[in-house]
């Protein structure tokens, strides 16, 4: 089996309807909602559920098969190919609403990787209905960021009410609010909440919850202030004796010597650092399309097929910039295939996490550095992609941890012998 360059047709149709969206919906309001942070668009969270809902997306952004039609030839899965290509278009359009288009998300994620057949039906379903619905992964800790066994909340199981008892507080959960706060507007979404069951277990007593929006002792505390991607919504979340239905727990309740549990819930990043990267990319090409656009506009044109010592200094930035972008693509569209097809890719998922953190933020400090104070002026939109670009680096894996999950991988280490 191998990789088909050639976009298939249903992609091709769905970036041509997500475009017009990006540009129309998302360009025009980018500024407003960048400024007023923390306001909800409704307008494109409703439009873009229901037209998801249209197209088959199941009301969101989420990884879908397609069912070939009775006596037609079975075409090669393209669901995580299809994801990336719809988050690069909409982030191309503004990263920050993409984080707000209705959906599951990480904590969708994690159902689909770590939960049974039931915990799937149950909780993925919903994001068919008639409302707009939200999921979150709840994580990052005070003091626990990339290192997740230093996780500190706590589940203890109630044995007379059969029911998880979770304590603990998180920090920098992404679409947060959207998850557990009951707004009229949106369906019952969750969050799903990383806690021990056994601390003296270490990884191997690492579990995740589902936890259902408006339980009792769960508050958002805090939402944060941010560089960029300040349309989506990052909170702090309080858990205080908070009471969590015992069939609400991902994987095994209880606690075996190996960490075959906490890899589950792992895998849910080996499919979804991919789509970090793809959604960085949006960005970088943005900034790209923008740079060139301006150049043009100045009588800059791009002299493809000369020597590089006959290109101009601008010229061979544009051309290392465009050679960056799409290798980084490159690496996105190898890490989905993998996905699709069933096959490990945990290396080659954080291998395209890692580039695009780096290219998306050069390309955008080029971009920015190129066109001087154009780039700078809040006049564009340039400056807001070069604040958005950062956090592909920092978000579901920093690129520091990132290398280490390759280096890893590579040499054959495990997380203990090398750190």
């Amino acid at each position: 089996m191998t990789i088909d360059f050639e976009t298939p047709k249903p992609i091709l149709q769905m970036q041509t309807v997500l475009q017009s969206v990006a540009e129309n919906m998302m360009r025009s309001t980018s500024r407003e909602f960048d400024e007023n942070e923390h306001a909800i668009p409704w307008e494109y969270i409703e439009f873009m559920h229901t037209a998801m809902r249209s197209m088959g997306g199941g009301g969101g952004l989420a990884p879908s098969e397609e069912k070939p039609k009775e006596g037609a030839e079975k075409r090669p899965p393209i669901g995580y190919q299809k994801l990336a290509a719809q988050i690069e278009m909409l982030s191309w359009g503004d990263v920050g609403y993409y984080l707000i288009t209705p959906g599951g998300g990480l904590g969708a994620a994690a159902v689909q990787a770590a939960g049974n057949a039931e915990q799937k039906a149950k909780f993925l379903a919903r994001f068919n209905d008639e409302k707009p619905t939200f999921a979150a992964m709840c994580m990052t800790e005070p003091g626990a960021g990339s290192d997740t066994s230093a996780i500190r909340a706590r589940a203890i199981l109630d044995e007379k009410t059969n029911e998880w008892v979770i304590n603990g507080e998180k920090i920098f959960v992404t679409g947060g609010d959207k998850s557990f706060t009951e707004y009229e507007k949106f369906g019952k979404g969750f969050i799903v909440v990383w806690a021990s069951i056994d601390p003296s277990a270490g990884r191997a007593g690492m579990r995740a919850f589902v936890v259902e929006s408006g339980a009792p002792g769960v508050k958002i505390t805090k939402l944060e202030h941010k560089l960029g991607i300040r349309a989506s919504d990052t909170a702090s979340i309080s858990l205080v004796d908070a009471r969590v239905p015992f069939e609400n727990i991902l994987g095994n309740p209880t606690v075996e010597k190996t960490t075959t549990g906490f890899k589950g819930a792992m895998a849910t990043f080996d499919a979804t650092r991919p789509l970090v990267a793809a959604s960085g990319l949006g960005v970088a090409r943005a900034a790209l399309e923008f740079l060139k656009e301006k150049l043009k506009e100045n009588g800059v044109q791009i002299r493809y097929g000369l020597p590089r010592n006959k290109l101009t200094s601008i010229e061979r930035d544009v051309i290392d910039m465009e050679i960056m972008l799409k290798s980084a693509w490159l690496m996105v569209l190898k890490a989905v295939w993998m996905a699709d097809n069933k096959k490990p890719n945990a290396l080659e998922s954080s291998m395209s996490k890692v580039r695009a953190g780096d290219v998306t933020t050069k390309v955008t400090q080029k971009a920015v550095e190129i066109l001087g104070p154009i780039g700078y002026s809040r006049e564009f939109l340039l400056e807001k992609w070069f604040r958005d670009a950062k956090i592909t680096d920092i978000y579901e894996g920093t690129g520091q941890i990132n290398r280490l999950v390759v280096a890893r991988q590579i040499l054959g280490y495990s997380g203990a012998e090398l750190r």
